[in-house]
């Protein structure tokens, strides 16, 4: 008789339990004001670190290897360039990112250009560009990209 009252009262003491557990209330939001004043607009990323950074200035640039062959010559630069528009001697910035002096810009020499180019945008040294620290000419990524 004794067991079946110890038997009803755990049984009675876990169901209480139980109850408890799956009523119990989520956590009150953060208030707004503890949002930082830095944050960028809902839908607007801002965190682009340099991974990020070379990946998509790659894939842009690599667009003008227009043979395939992974790497691109001057003259695929030029009529790269000359299709966006660019301002300024392609010669010269071809120059710039080909390091090697090999004739041809690879993957490699982008990622290396992009990693100095990155380094000079974020200002407070973070490994993060913030929407302050991108730059806002039309070579820019886009902030939803």
């Amino acid at each position: 008789m004794i067991s079946r009252s110890i038997l009803a009262a755990a049984l009675s003491l876990l169901t209480v339990a139980a109850v408890a557990q799956t009523t119990t209330q989520p956590p009150a939001a953060a208030p707004a004001a503890a949002t930082p004043p830095t944050a960028a607009p809902q839908g607007v990323k801002s965190d682009i670190t340099l991974a990020k950074f070379q990946k998509r200035r790659e894939k842009a640039i690599m667009a003008a290897d227009t043979d395939g062959d992974g790497k691109i010559s001057l003259p695929e630069w030029e009529a790269f360039q000359a299709k966006r528009n660019a301002k300024g001697d392609p010669a010269k910035s071809f120059a710039r990112m080909d390091s090697n002096h090999d004739g041809f810009i690879d993957r490699a020499e982008l990622d290396a250009f992009f990693a100095k180019r990155f380094a000079r945008l974020d200002k407070n040294g973070d490994g993060v560009l913030s929407a302050d620290e991108m730059p806002s000419h039309k070579s820019a990524p886009k902030p939803e990209q």
